[in-house]
């Protein structure tokens, strides 16, 4: 190697040059991550590099290493995989190869990393920075730099992003990419659901997963398989007989098609693998059922990042930067993680080693281990599949006097998950000798029709009937927004009249309603003295109680295909601005967490409103883009609107505003999904909670059993709601929950977890900081920010500022981060 004299010029204090870099396999999301770590680090005053086709470009050095500016990433949110590269470099594991990378990264006057890949990607880069003091002294020793070349460069910050499928990092709920893989697999086996039913036939579907089971074990609850196999928890070793019983079995039942998933790492418990063709085999041979084996391959890494991997990227990629900006040479290389609901960052090697151990804990067969090594929800989840797929095991079965006759209503209006969440519950019923009753058609059909002749609208519910509702949208007993204050009389009288001991609530803002009513009417009517739960489910993510409701990731989901359709109708048309209306009622969280994950150009929220000043800078910000955008194809850009964020400016009149602004200079449309917006199939995140919600919510209600009505009466968890807070699954009192979270006015919680989002949302789009700001002494011109400024109780506006809906939480390290995300779950490890 020539010594290169070439050397840029050093930074101001406190700045970086930061480059970013995807490695190992890809994954969808990847792209996101890129953009996000880009536009950050252009908005905290930084430089920012990309690193072409993972090491092999960072070895090779040149071209390869290229600097990147705002609009080098424009589009980027919606595509798959990583459209910078991905490449395996033998060189870079060796130092030669790393002293030239090292060489390389100095040229450029990059003093940081930030690195999206799997264990092996990131375990290389922090060897890296543990190196590079000694690399920094060979080259200048080799007479490859001189000691001034060096001297500001003698500490190199890695933070690593993990990018894989498998969502096999211990100390993270999930991983970018793993929840796209997810719905690509249940998109697929629900395909191969249909011709199974028509031919009667069984299907075995090998899904990837080395060494971790989790694509299996979620494919598994969110299509309703009748057998799984992983290499964490591998089955009993009569395995043979076990799985061919259970299929046996669901056939007598009724069912016409068998699906059985096995992850390609799947073994015996002395670790004997176990391949899909062994499986089909048995199932034919044995059982006699015809057979067909489907290997997925890699369409499992294939096509664009579902809503929340670009969510997930995205806060990861703010996150990672911030890491770089707060960095000291003293502290550890982290990882950025979701942990609590909240984006952290934990230790990278103590990370990886914990991610390792699982699998050291398999090949020891210490499977007990290797199972905790993953997360409290994975645990549960195995759980929860084996009480819904068990059936009729007399050993689940409880005592007589402990079996409850459970009624499950839907109320409010149609959300993703709701049919999932009660096959949950009625599979649970049956497995421990419960009775499940659907009380058709909400509470007026409760009520009006509960006596018709033939059928009326109280009916039990056996397990083939609900069998194939994992997968459906909608209703299948109905729903409606009817409450039971309507005729409390009568609904107290059907209650007594078909013996219900129980109440499965399943819906939005009106089932919490629902059951507030039901247990205030308590002192009048004892049919009401028993346990209730609430499962939030509702596109609108406005349950108080929880900071996830079923239904709302369908949404989302549904809500950027529409967008990125729109998008591309702008693009191609070029210089085109799309206001889109989102439902969400009173609350901007879909508004808000759809416009993160489609890179909106702005957002318009109840909670903040709109007023005249707004949209005056946000038609400046677009004179001034388009006006920038010579020669881009990607020219379109989106402004999503709330369905209330104003009585005055609704969206037809902010796109004629924008398009009579514009000057000819470019044009505006409006679109208005609607109902679209429900989504058809419920996404496997939601398919997923609603399984683990609905088991949860019965078992709840089936440790009420046995006590007498005024004992139940007397217990506030007697009426309750489950929600994901903090990340953790929890049953809050209904009492409590009404009278200190809930805004009764706007239907939605006092506090907002997501509202700080929309600074983020700002941020990447280059939106001006005072763009939500009105002129002064103009009041804002909409409904529910008072005249005077005033704010109302839980508003977050003040003055024209917003004010954060919660603390900002210190991150692991004691940084502020404060960046929230719709919780997946429990911690890992």
């Amino acid at each position: 190697m020539a010594q290169i004299n070439l050397q840029p010029p050093a930074m101001p204090d406190g700045k970086k040059r930061i480059a970013v870099m995807t490695s190992g396999g890809d994954s969808p999301g990847m792209s996101g991550t890129v953009r996000a770590v880009v536009r950050q680090t252009i908005a905290s005053g930084c430089m920012a590099f990309a690193v072409y086709e993972g090491y092999d470009g960072l070895v090779k050095g040149g071209d390869m290493i290229k600097e990147m500016g705002w609009e080098d990433v424009r589009g980027w949110l919606s595509e798959g995989g990583t459209l910078i590269g991905t490449a395996r470099c033998a060189e870079f594991r060796e130092r030669p190869g790393r002293l030239q990378a090292a060489n390389n990264m100095i040229e450029k006057g990059i003093d940081a990393l930030v690195i999206c890949g799997g264990d092996g990607s990131l375990t290389g880069a922090d060897k890296f920075r543990d190196e590079w003091p000694s690399l920094m002294e060979e080259l200048v020793t080799k007479g490859l730099r001189s000691k001034e070349d060096v001297a500001p460069h003698m500490h190199l910050n890695i933070v690593g992003l993990v990018g894989s499928i498998d969502n096999d990092l211990s100390s993270t709920d999930a991983t970018i990419g793993c929840y796209s893989s997810l719905t690509r697999i249940c998109q697929s086996i629900d395909y191969i659901d249909a011709t199974a039913f028509s031919h009667q036939r069984a299907f075995v579907v090998e899904v990837m997963g080395r060494h971790c089971g989790w694509l299996a074990l979620m494919a598994g609850v969110s299509c309703g398989a009748d057998f799984i196999f992983l290499p964490e928890n591998p089955p009993t070793e009569n395995w043979e007989e076990e799985m061919c019983t259970i299929v046996r079995r669901h056939r007598d039942m009724g069912k016409r098609k068998t699906i059985v998933i096995v992850a390609e790492g799947a073994h015996d418990r002395k670790l004997n693998h176990i391949n899909p063709k062994m499986v089909k085999d048995l199932l034919s041979n044995k059982v006699g059922l015809d057979t067909r084996i489907t290997t997925l391959g890699h369409v499992q890494r294939g096509g664009p990042p579902c809503a929340y991997d670009r969510m997930l990227s995205t806060l990861q990629g703010v996150e990672a930067v911030k890491a770089v900006l707060e960095a000291t040479p003293e502290t550890p290389s982290p990882v950025i993680c979701i942990v609590e609901n909240k984006i952290v960052r934990k230790d990278l090697i103590k990370a990886i080693q914990m991610t390792q151990q699982v699998a050291k804990d398999i090949e020891a067969c210490d499977f007990d281990a290797a199972m905790k090594g993953r997360d409290a929800e994975f645990e549960e989840y195995w759980q929860a599949f084996n009480i819904t797929t068990a059936t009729d095991k007399s050993d689940m079965l409880l005592p007589t006097e402990k079996r409850l006759r459970v009624g499950i209503i839907h109320v409010g209006a149609p959300a993703g998950g709701m049919n999932a969440a009660t096959r949950a519950a009625v599979a649970y019923c049956l497995t421990k000798g419960h009775t499940p009753v659907a009380l058709h058609n909400g509470f007026p059909g409760l009520c009006r029709h509960h006596n018709d002749k033939p059928l009326g609208s109280v009916r039990d519910i056996n397990w083939l009937d609900a069998e194939q509702w994992a997968s459906r949208g909608g209703s299948e007993i109905g729903t409606n927004r009817g409450l039971p204050s309507e005729d409390m009389k009568t609904t107290a009288y059907c209650f007594d009249k078909y013996n219900i001991d129980a109440l499965f609530v399943v819906g939005g803002f009106e089932a919490f309603t629902a059951v507030s009513e039901l247990r205030k009417a308590r002192e009048q009517y004892d049919a009401f003295k028993i346990p209730m739960v609430v499962l939030p489910a509702t596109i609108s993510n406005n349950v108080p109680g929880t900071e996830y409701s079923i239904g709302s990731d369908t949404c989302l989901n549904a809500l950027i295909d529409y967008c990125d359709a729109i998008r591309q109708s702008a693009s191609a048309s070029r210089r085109r601005v799309f206001v889109v209306e989102t439902q969400g009622g009173a609350s901007g969280y879909i508004a808000t967490i759809a416009g993160l994950s489609i890179g909106a150009l702005a957002v318009y929220t109840p909670e903040e409103g709109i007023h005249l000043n707004m949209l005056v800078e946000d038609i400046k910000f677009l004179k001034e883009q388009f006006a920038k955008d010579v020669g881009h194809a990607r020219s379109g850009k989106i402004i999503l609107r709330n369905e209330k964020a104003s009585k005055v400016f609704t969206t037809e009149i902010i796109s004629d505003i924008i398009k009579h602004e514009s000057g000819g200079r470019f044009d505006s449309k409006f679109a208005v999904p609607g109902h679209v917006q429900q989504g058809g199939i419920p996404s496997p995140m939601d398919r997923v909670r609603s399984v683990r919600f609905g088991v949860r919510s019965l078992q709840h209600l089936e440790s009420f059993a046995g006590k007498s009505h005024q004992e139940i009466a007397d217990d506030p968890m007697s009426a309750a709601i489950i929600g994901v807070r903090g990340s953790r699954v929890k049953f809050s009192p209904m009492e409590r929950i009404e009278r200190e979270e809930t805004d009764w006015k706007d239907r939605r919680p006092k506090e907002e977890f997501w509202m700080n989002l929309i600074d983020i949302v700002d941020t990447l789009s280059g939106r001006p900081k005072g763009s939500r700001t009105p002129m002064p002494g103009s009041p804002a011109l909409q409904g529910n920010v008072p005249q005077d400024h005033t704010p109302m109780p839980g508003s977050p506006v003040m003055d024209g500022h917003r004010t954060p809906a919660e603390p900002i939480q210190p991150a692991s390290n004691g940084s502020l981060s404060g960046l929230r995300l719709p919780p997946t779950s429990a911690p890992r490890g």
